[in-house]
């Protein structure tokens, strides 16, 4: 058991992502500013309310799944868990911790995943077998005796949350601890803080973490459509997220994977890695009255485990959802820590809502800015909500100042989650 600290550093990136499916092409689109949201095109949506996605354009699992063997599972995996072994092949490919002298039982997997919504061509004719004739009706008799042998008898294996962690961990053989976070928009932070704590208790060296999704499902996309707080600016997409602004209207699903490598910094340091941050800092919380006071404290213990001050913090990542009342909750909750003193990155105007995936990818923006010393701007924040208290960054060259970000992730029930990263010198 580990008795002090041990220091972690993130040491490989990875994404899949509506602007970008490698680090270079998705910096690009940040710094260009654009937006990845479109017109949905894969399914008829002339009838929703909301008409648009972020979506990963030309997506193709075989494009990273190199070797046969593994190539022949993809047809059990739904497009979720495609998603996210692809970009685990993409970070393995330039982590190098396959080549490196570490014990296999001392690398570990963590990923944010969710319940996988399951394909029409899986159950579609199996619901239909088992209607008894009334619209909308499926009898349960006829669907125990006819409908499920509709079924394909492999049929969970597609959907189970955990795929994505134990593809990653068959595929490569690591034997450390495999977990797998079932959370909503905070899933892959809270992988990213529960491997850090892996490593302090000196359970493993290096810890893949991960998170993936993909919210446009037919089933999926048509009930939050109708249910959830989505933005209805289907003629103008790419200005369709507005965080923080007063006119925001909703938000925009999206799919996406996104896998970082997390390692001691003593292990980084042996096999010379290259080190693109350090993570200082980790809270979560549940503020279920969505007052903002859980939100506070929870970012004030983030705030003292990497022992700063909120003058020290360069900005501040926001979740930004794009809602009304979400936006309006999380500014009162950073304006009673940072006031309007440290600016606010907001970026699911770039590539919307992915879930699981969102918080890691929006950190990954900011750790990318690290290295080129110029933060993205927020999308479509062009009116300033007096209600949102907070310096929401617009400008397009905005340098890099000081050495820390705040990453601030919560879900619509009210769970949060802070990371603290600083930048490696």
């Amino acid at each position: 058991m580990a008795t002090t600290m041990r220091r972690a550093v993130i040491t490989g990136l990875g994404v899949i992502s509506p602007i970008g499916s490698d680090l270079a092409s998705f910096q690009q689109s940040l710094r260009e500013r654009r937006s990845g949201i479109r017109r949905i095109s894969h399914m008829d949506v002339s009838e929703l309310p909301c008409q648009i996605a972020a979506d990963i354009p030309n997506f193709d699992a075989k494009k990273y799944i190199i070797e046969k063997t593994q190539r022949k599972s993809l047809k059990m995996m739904a497009r979720t868990v495609q998603i996210g072994v692809s970009v685990v092949e993409q970070l393995v490919q330039t982590w190098g911790i396959r080549q490196a002298n570490i014990d296999p039982a001392r690398i570990g997997v963590e990923f944010g995943s969710a319940m996988i919504h399951t394909e029409l061509e899986d159950i579609g004719h199996a619901a239909k077998v088992s209607t008894n004739c009334q619209p909308g009706f499926v009898d349960m008799a006829i669907w125990g005796k006819t409908g499920m042998k509709e079924i394909p008898p492999l049929w969970m294996l597609k959907y189970l949350p955990n795929m994505p962690a134990c593809h990653a961990t068959i595929n490569h053989q690591f034997r450390g601890p495999s977990n797998t976070i079932t959370s909503g928009d905070v899933s892959s932070l809270l992988a990213l803080g529960e491997a850090w704590r892996i490593l302090n208790r000196d359970e493993a060296e290096a810890m893949m973490v991960g998170g993936c999704e993909s919210k446009l499902n037919p089933l999926n996309f048509v009930r939050q459509s109708l249910f959830q707080p989505l933005s209805r600016c289907n003629q103008t997409p790419e200005q369709s997220v507005k965080p923080f602004d007063k006119r925001r209207d909703g938000t925009v699903l999206a799919e996406a994977g996104v896998a970082f490598g997390l390692e001691t910094l003593e292990s980084a340091q042996k096999r010379q890695a290259k080190i693109y941050a350090e993570l200082v800092g980790f809270a979560s919380g549940f503020d279920r009255s969505k007052s903002g006071i859980i939100v506070q404290k929870t970012i004030a213990r983030a705030l003292a485990m990497a022992a700063i001050k909120p003058d020290q913090v360069d900005h501040i990542n926001a979740h930004g959802l794009g809602t009304a009342d979400g936006d309006r909750w999380e500014a009162h909750a950073i304006a009673g820590i940072f006031g309007r003193a440290v600016p606010v990155v907001a970026l699911k105007g770039y590539f919307g809502a992915a879930g699981p995936a969102g918080s890691l990818l929006e950190l990954l923006a900011s750790l990318l800015a690290f290295q080129t010393g110029v933060l993205p701007s927020t999308l479509n924040h062009e009116v300033p909500d007096a209600d949102c208290p907070i310096s929401v960054l617009t400008e397009t060259s905005m340098p890099v100042q000081k050495s820390y970000v705040v990453k601030l992730s919560f879900t619509e029930m009210g769970h949060v989650a802070v990371a603290i990263l600083k930048k490696w010198e």
